[in-house]
């Protein structure tokens, strides 16, 4: 017998809420964000500077303090700190060659956590997000919905995801409307 699921009609107004007790869908506080770009040579200078060892495999991060590393190609990093840091200043001084781009302003973060977080991703992601396959630290360049994002497993039950500001409306909105969608 085939089972009939009615999607339920919520209030403009109200599209904006996430009701969900098991899933918190809430905006990460502002963060320095810088792209690096480097050859491989580069990276023990980087990394020294950093205060981390730069990840070089796939899914990788590295993390020292309120700073991480998340590994997005053979040479492509995104650097993500939390706290006031002269981040971009510190790189600056470096004298090998690479590439930072500040792009604090560019991207928006956005935290799921809670259980079923995974299943509120996996709403527009397509990427396997069980713990066997993207544990906890992997981060990867992904797809949600129709939007390019960074996503980042910050914990068993938590993700970050890194969107650039012009999509940060419509990543929200879809992760809440995930969020609703997995506590019904």
């Amino acid at each position: 017998m085939v089972e009939i699921i009615q999607a339920r009609r919520l209030h403009p107004l109200q599209a904006g809420r996430s009701d969900v007790a098991s899933v918190s869908v809430t905006l990460a506080d502002n963060a320095t964000r810088v792209s690096l770009r480097a050859k491989a040579d580069a990276v023990p200078a980087l990394s020294k500077v950093l205060g981390l060892a730069l990840p070089m495999k796939p899914k990788t991060t590295a993390s020292s303090g309120s700073r991480t590393a998340l590994w997005l190609g053979p040479d492509e990093w995104l650097i993500i700190d939390t706290a006031d840091s002269s981040l971009v200043a510190d790189l600056a001084k470096v004298k090998v060659l690479h590439s930072a781009v500040d792009v604090s302003h560019r991207n928006v973060g956005i935290i799921v956590v809670g259980k079923g977080a995974d299943a509120v991703v996996n709403g527009g992601c397509p990427q396997d997000l069980s713990l066997k396959a993207f544990p906890v630290g992997a981060a990867s360049r992904t797809v949600l919905g129709k939007i390019e994002i960074v996503l980042w497993r910050t914990g068993e039950n938590s993700f970050r995801v890194e969107c650039w500001r012009s999509f940060s409306s419509y990543a929200y909105a879809f992760l809440q409307e995930s969020a609703r969608d997995v506590a019904i």
